[in-house]
């Protein structure tokens, strides 16, 4: 039984669009990548059973170890729950060497419209114990603003 993190944030978007942004590409790689991060998705197929993969860049390797390499997180990511506009459900694998980031991490995205706009909790469970609990509330709580910002201007 793995650890759970959370984070959510109102977003001033339907549920449907919020929804979609989950689900395509360019818009994935546009909002996703929390601050200091880029990212680059290498396959993709948005469908239950389906998936992608993505490479997470750091800007500044300083203070950021990554996963995979010095610089880079590489995630493979399956579909297992689509349902349209209320949920996503992604089970998470990193690649990498170090076992402290070994298994298989779901994560949870749940859409509730709330006045004009969505309430999007994210909720990660059996998240690796080689990620610090702290910085990936952090970085939820970075790639939903940057989904905010990313949605409430193509609004």
């Amino acid at each position: 039984m793995g650890r759970t993190d959370r984070a959510s944030r109102m977003i001033a978007a339907p549920p449907a669009t919020v929804y979609g942004a989950l689900l395509d590409r360019e818009s994935l790689e546009a909002w996703l990548p929390p601050d200091g991060m880029r990212g680059r998705v290498e396959r993709w197929d948005p469908r239950p059973g389906g998936g992608f993969r993505m490479v997470l860049t750091y800007l500044d390797r300083t203070d950021s170890p990554g996963k995979t390499s010095d610089a880079t997180d590489v995630v493979d990511v399956g579909f297992t729950d689509l349902l349209p506009p209320e949920r996503v459900v992604q089970q998470a694998v990193f690649e990498s060497d170090d076992p402290l980031y070994a298994g298989t991490m779901t994560m949870t995205w749940h859409l509730a419209a709330a006045g004009d706009g969505t309430e999007v909790t994210v909720t990660a469970t059996d998240v690796p114990p080689g990620i610090v609990q702290a910085d990936h509330e952090a970085g939820i709580a970075s790639s939903l603003a940057n989904l905010a910002s990313y949605v409430e201007a193509v609004g």
